[in-house]
């Protein structure tokens, strides 16, 4: 089985905001829809959120604030799964409730060196 790597994307603005409530729900779709995949076995690492800070290092030592005042869109977690293909991963992919808040999945497989 190979190994895929989730990048979860999001307009900088697109974040979900909401009362406690309403954030608790957010929260519980994300484990539901982790859980699901884990249930499948397909899991290798829940990932994780990224904060917002950050710095970016280039060539010649040059750092810089994070990607986040450089890009539109966010890069706010991964997770990574294990799937048969590509097709396959792509389908794990399609439950993720980022879609609710107009953010993007991109799935990638992961070449070990």
């Amino acid at each position: 089985m190979k190994e895929f790597l989730f990048v979860f994307r999001n307009d900088y603005v697109g974040a979900p905001q909401g009362s406690p409530e309403e954030m608790q729900a957010v929260t519980q779709r994300w484990m539901d829809w982790v859980g699901s995949i884990a249930a499948q076995n397909k899991l290798v690492d829940r990932g994780n959120r990224l904060f917002a800070e950050g710095k970016v290092v280039r060539g010649k030592n040059v750092v810089t604030d994070g990607p986040y005042t450089e890009i539109k869109e966010l890069i706010g977690g991964y997770t990574l799964v294990k799937a048969d293909s590509l097709d396959e991963a792509v389908e794990l992919a399609k439950g993720c409730p980022i879609f609710e808040f107009g953010g993007n999945v991109e799935v990638r497989e992961i070449h070990h060196m």
